[in-house]
């Protein structure tokens, strides 16, 4: 499930009725606030987390695509966020996550700060081409060993990309939060959920502090880095259609995280039964688990490269996997 609603939150004793209100997305009022709470819900700068925000313009189009990248050595853990979310939604995980391996976060197509010839459309075909060719773009034919990360809608968009068998050195999946099931049953609100989202925040701050008030994030400090860079979207049956096989197939090691205990259908079920892929439910969290808790989404992530042994170029020494044991 995606973000749900937005609504307005008003602070105590705030309410001028002649107040005009702007965008989630534009930029803080030169004003300073007044009310000592909204300092809590102050943004936060990228740079504090990622090392490098890159421009990629993929060859022979007018697509360009934001990603931010920290470390330059070992293994690429590659994100791909949820539908609603910007690549920052891996932010604090990234900080973590930096210390043993490379991560880039991606802004997919109409999200954050990427910008294409077509932001409308968000077809799972189009998403997936567009990671291959920013994947393409960044290493060439000879890429690192990478690690495909993706949540939700972004989950999906991994497992196709995984699927179609083009990415050289693909070493590792991980989906974060998506089950075909689920995903289906929820779209079917997702007209009624975007018809009565809010379109404006009175500042930045208010769309922070709704976000974990009364949306889906629950960790402020990733709310505070995430969330100026989220756009409006739309949902698609078709990023979830046939994911649990899709999934399932993909020729890589594979993890599932889950938020509490969710439910498989029948053929991720009797996938996990058959050691297909990895499932571990992380307690405790809202749907973005990697802006919730992420310290606890970086040890995972780190521990699944360990396990596989996946080094810079692919499978690791032995030396360095031993130094990354805790």
């Amino acid at each position: 499930m995606e973000p749900a609603p937005l609504a307005s939150l008003q602070e105590e004793g705030e309410g001028e009725p002649g107040e005009s209100p702007s965008s989630a997305a534009a930029a803080v009022p030169p004003r300073p606030a007044t009310h000592h709470s909204l300092h809590k819900y102050a943004p936060l700068d990228w740079s504090a987390y990622f090392d490098e925000e890159r421009r990629v313009a993929i060859p022979d189009t007018e697509d360009v695509f934001n990603v931010y990248m920290a470390e330059s050595e070992g293994p690429v853990v590659f994100c791909l966020h949820g539908g609603g979310y910007s690549g920052l939604s891996f932010a604090l995980a990234a900080s973590r996550m930096k210390e043993k391996a490379r991560v880039v976060s991606m802004d997919l197509r109409g999200h954050g700060k990427s910008t294409t010839s077509d932001d409308s459309d968000l077809s799972i075909e189009t998403l997936s081409s567009d990671v291959i060719a920013v994947l393409h773009t960044l290493y060439g034919d000879s890429p690192p060993a990478i690690i495909l990360v993706g949540h939700s809608m972004g989950g999906s968009v991994a497992i196709h990309v995984a699927a179609k068998k083009v990415i050289r050195n693909l070493h590792g999946l991980v989906v974060i939060d998506v089950v075909e099931g689920t995903a289906m049953a929820s779209l079917i609100h997702m007209q009624k959920i975007l018809a009565n989202r809010a379109q404006h925040f009175p500042s930045i701050e208010k769309a922070i502090e709704w976000s974990v008030k009364g949306g889906p994030l629950r960790n402020i400090d990733s709310a505070r880095v995430s969330i100026p860079s989220t756009l409006k979207y739309d949902e698609s049956r078709e990023w979830y259609e046939g994911l649990s096989e899709k999934f399932l197939s993909c020729p890589v090691q594979k993890v599932l995280l889950l938020a509490g205990t969710d439910r498989l259908d029948r053929a991720l079920t009797i996938g996990q039964m058959q050691g297909k892929f990895q499932m571990v439910v992380v307690r405790h969290t809202g749907h973005a688990i990697q802006e919730d808790v992420p310290e606890e989404f970086a040890s995972h992530i780190l521990n699944f490269i360990a396990r596989n042994k996946i080094g810079p170029n692919g499978v690791e020494i032995p030396g360095l996997i031993k130094k990354w044991q805790h």
